[in-house]
């Protein structure tokens, strides 16, 4: 088990990638904190790693884009379990789809304060536990929009850039001290809200990639654990997209 006797935690754990990505924390032997803002997602989440796995789980519900609720999400998993080796932070939004003229104030900050805020309060509160238990790894949820743009969603692509940017700082910053930050990059994901859209939209986004086919939430999850775990051990500072071959075009 690459994560066994570690503390984990997910955000945006209530379906979708996050679930996946803790589901297999649970496999590889983590204790995991389920983070969501649905309560209902999340202890789903819980009863699952439950049912499936010897590990232990807990639900924390959490506002990324609160300063407030990062900080108790990283004292409650300190309370329960005692430590923390290991964050995903992957909860993140769209927001509006729009141009930017069009696009709303608020749109356009509650986009930054979940997806870019969200993951620098995330850091602020999780490395210092890291540090106090002995080390571990950080991976944050960018995406391809990290790497190139698309109309109409600017708070998510200027958000998904500044995420590339805070990982890298954060790698210069704790890698001599034994925590190690990564991005992951995936590009369009089968999940539930995206099989919802409709089918010229969705015949749209898959014609992107070369690969002929969405990626799911476990292709996506095996390569987190893998930057959770020591066989990424000289890994950080690096973002590793999960794209069928998007970005090659």
């Amino acid at each position: 088990m690459l994560l066994e006797n570690k503390t984990a935690i997910v955000t945006g754990a209530g379906s979708g990638i996050g679930r996946a990505i803790a589901l297999m924390y649970a496999r590889e032997g983590a204790n995991v904190v389920v983070s969501d803002i649905s309560e209902k997602g999340g202890q789903e989440t819980v009863q699952m790693i439950t049912d499936q796995y010897k590990t232990n789980s807990i639900f924390v519900r959490c506002n990324v884009g609160s300063a407030e609720d990062n900080e108790a999400l990283v004292d409650a998993t300190m309370k329960r379990f005692g430590a923390l080796h290991v964050a995903c932070n992957n909860a993140g939004i769209t927001g509006e789809y729009k141009e930017i003229a069009e696009t709303s104030i608020e749109g356009w900050r509650r986009v930054i304060d979940i997806n870019l805020s969200g993951v620098f309060y995330a850091m602020h509160y999780q490395i210092p536990c890291i540090l106090e238990s002995g080390g571990g790894a950080v991976v944050n949820m960018a995406s391809i929009h990290s790497q190139i743009c698309a109309a109409n969603i600017s708070g998510y692509v200027a958000s998904k850039h500044g995420v590339l940017g805070l990982t890298k700082v954060g790698a210069v910053e704790y890698s001599a001290r034994g925590v190690r930050v990564n991005a992951v990059g995936p590009a369009y994901i089968a999940t539930p809200l995206l099989n919802q859209q409709d089918e010229k939209l969705a015949a749209d986004r898959l014609s992107k990639h070369p690969i002929g086919r969405l990626g799911t939430p476990d292709e996506v999850a095996e390569l987190v654990v893998f930057l959770s775990s020591e066989k990424s051990s000289f890994i950080t500072g690096s973002y590793y997209p999960v794209d069928g071959a998007y970005l090659c075009q």
